[in-house]
């Protein structure tokens, strides 16, 4: 009859990964002539799980180069963008209250496109996030009976008496005998 054991430990029990774009807009105070950049930076985000939905609220900075009059003057403008998205996990088990919510950046906000729209600035963000639910699992494992062998131990003096008869028995002229 087979011996089982149950282990509980913590494993991912919903995993997923979703991609997102968001369009937005900033005005400026000056008639912009060209676009000379646009970065996405201090990405900061949480999750926290509302029934069977995942809920990531967070935040990013987009910081866009321009030129204006002309092209002879240049400024950067600063727009804080805060998001929240929702996401339906779907769960391999049982809801539990003790489940962790875990969220990644798998691709960090990037610019995508940016348009000049009179003294408007419109550009396109991408990010992707992944989440991973994690939760206590059992596992129920068969377990053997049978032990590994031992290993015998010998004695100090038993050693000793091994080496002195190795020493008696090696012949250093092996060589010059053979000849």
């Amino acid at each position: 009859m087979a011996n089982y054991k149950e282990i509980v430990t913590k494993a991912v029990i919903a995993k997923g990964k979703k991609s997102f774009t968001t369009k937005a807009s900033v005005n400026v105070s000056n008639n912009p002539s060209t676009i000379l950049g646009c970065w996405v930076i201090n990405h900061n985000f949480s999750g926290e799980k509302v029934g069977k939905q995942i809920v990531v609220n967070g935040s990013y900075d987009v910081n866009i180069w321009y030129s204006y009059d002309n092209d002879t003057k240049t400024e950067v403008v600063k727009e804080t963008n805060h998001y929240s998205e929702v996401i339906n996990m779907r769960s391999r088990d049982e809801e539990s209250s003790t489940e962790e919510i875990i969220v990644r950046s798998l691709k960090q906000p990037n610019c995508l496109k940016v348009d000049i729209n009179g003294n408007s600035i419109e550009y396109v963000v991408e990010k992707e996030l992944g989440i991973e639910l994690v939760d206590d699992v059992k596992v129920k494992v068969e377990a053997s009976g049978d032990e590994d062998p031992w290993d015998e131990i010998i004695e100090e003096e038993k050693v000793e008496e091994t080496e002195k008869k190795i020493e008696e028995e090696v012949k250093e002229n092996f060589i010059d005998e053979a000849i």
